[in-house]
């Protein structure tokens, strides 16, 4: 079966403790901590920084055998070229993960577009086509004009996800666009109901072949991380080594 991989965006949080984190655990050790309990993160700091080789080697010494890391795409990309002539930056910003990837601990790059960008299918037939293929990917539209099928099949055709985003302003719409999907679940709180939901959902996924990447919003307080490790629980994928 296909594989939950299930975390936060960020684990960098000493007010986690005492409910994630143990109480005396130094902050360098919260990556190699965070990774027995969940098995993904996803990164947030690359949509403003470019990741240096020295910090790649060490979250990859610092996590087992599986675990992934799911990396926002460079705000250089998405929202200030606005997916435009590219091709310069994305060699450069995909070599900065390179050791991710050839640690087999990359996960899928996460392209977030500006709310203000409307559909524009020329556009982004374009950018996939600039991506290279096999660079796992994510596209998390924030407007709403993006959710039609020309552009669904589009993702279709280059085998990249629908990020289906869920906060309180917005749900996008759950299509499957790949062979595997990502969620990002936003809002601040989750009902019990609506955790089995997810579930469900999941465990509907991974029967039919395709790995799910699931991340919970990064707040001051543990719940994300929480709703992550519980979520990972229940479905009871591999649990971290």
């Amino acid at each position: 079966m296909a594989q939950l991989f299930a975390g936060t965006s960020g684990w960098a949080y000493p007010s986690w403790k005492p409910e994630f984190y143990p109480e005396k655990l130094p902050q360098k050790n919260f990556l190699q901590y965070y990774a027995t309990q969940l098995n993904a993160v996803e990164v947030n700091f690359t949509f403003r920084q470019l990741v240096k080789e020295t910090t790649a080697q060490k979250w990859i010494a610092e996590t087992p055998a599986g675990f992934r890391f799911s990396v926002k795409a460079h705000q250089v990309i998405t929202h200030i070229k606005r997916l435009k002539k590219t091709e310069d930056f994305i060699p450069r910003f995909l070599s900065t993960i390179e050791p991710l990837a050839q640690a087999g601990k990359l996960g899928p790059v996460l392209f977030q577009l500006p709310p203000n960008l409307k559909a524009d299918a020329q556009l982004l037939e374009d950018f996939l086509a600039a991506l290279p293929r096999g660079v796992a990917s994510a596209f998390e539209f924030r407007h709403t004009s993006w959710f039609t099928d020309e552009i669904f099949n589009l993702l279709k055709s280059r085998n990249r996800a629908l990020c289906v985003a869920e906060t309180e302003e917005r749900v996008t719409p759950d299509v499957v666009t790949a062979d595997f999907c990502y969620y990002r679940y936003r809002k601040p709180s989750y009902t019990p109901e609506e955790r089995q939901s997810m579930v469900n959902r999941i465990q509907e996924h991974r029967s039919q072949g395709r790995d799910v990447f699931a991340y919970f919003k990064h707040e001051e307080t543990p719940q994300g991380a929480l709703y992550a490790a519980d979520i990972f629980k229940t479905v009871g994928a591999s649990s971290p080594s």
